[in-house]
């Protein structure tokens, strides 16, 4: 991919390590490097120093030869491209790289710098063009290089984040959990007599958990629900009259 600026490899340290580099490691391809401006580098240096990361210039290996950026934070890895210059002769070449990369990467990103309302109107068509599917991967737009690479860290460090939390595996947990619960729920309430699931479900979203609806009268059942006067006072008995619930029942 061709971009705007490119400088002699010599006016750039080969190496910049942060003193801290608690935050995680970033791996900058030495192709994506040497294409841009010494300053620029040198305002990523001390941008991931600020953040307590340590930035190493790798030769990214060749099977993922066309990734600029591997970000390692809290056990997570996040790939990056950094497009910082859309230029309309390489756009084949941009989506390409992404189409190949996005089936080597369960987590990537590409950040597009777009200045102008020309180059952002030149990327909407050529998305469109290329087939792109949305969210995969998550093209991250910006107005500028600084902006480009701070939104890069972000997501790098939301990563970790996730990742050291197991904010992911909770979430599925407690999914889990409530789909568990309400079947309890069903399983329980549907097992009084003439009480079907459309009953349970009205009486879970009017009443409540089952002590709620263990506790409300026939009166209550029947001016909040659609049950009639025989189902809402068959609950009622249910829960209050032991030679009820206690007897064997068939549905």
């Amino acid at each position: 991919m061709e971009m705007a600026n490119t400088k002699a490899t010599s006016q750039i340290p080969s190496r910049a390590i942060s003193s801290g580099g608690g935050g995680g490691v970033c791996m900058m391809s030495n192709t994506w490097r040497d294409e841009q401006h010494p300053s620029f580098i040198n305002f990523i240096s001390t941008f991931l120093t600020a953040n307590a990361f340590r930035l190493n210039f790798v030769p990214i290996a060749p099977v993922i030869s066309f990734i600029d950026f591997i970000f390692n934070c809290g056990g997570s890895s996040v790939a990056f491209i950094f497009v910082t210059s859309l230029d309309p002769t390489c756009i084949s070449q941009i989506f390409g790289r992404v189409q190949k990369l996005k089936l080597q990467f369960a987590n990537l990103y590409v950040v597009i710098t777009l200045p102008t309302k020309e180059k952002n109107d030149l990327f909407v068509r050529s998305y469109f063009k290329f087939g792109m599917e949305l969210g995969k991967p998550t093209f991250v737009l910006v107005k500028d290089l600084e902006m480009g690479f701070e939104k890069m860290v972000k997501i790098a460090h939301s990563r970790g984040v996730c990742k050291r939390e197991d904010a992911t595996a909770k979430l599925k947990a407690e999914r889990k959990q409530t789909v568990q619960a309400v079947n309890v729920f069903q399983r329980v309430v549907t097992s009084i007599p003439g009480i079907d699931n459309h009953d349970a479900n009205a009486l879970n979203q009017a009443i409540g958990s089952i002590e709620a609806i263990s506790k409300a009268s026939k009166e209550q059942i029947l001016e909040n629900t659609d049950l009639s006067a025989d189902k809402a006072e068959v609950v009622s008995r249910f829960f209050r009259d032991p030679k009820f619930y206690l007897s064997p029942k068939i549905n």
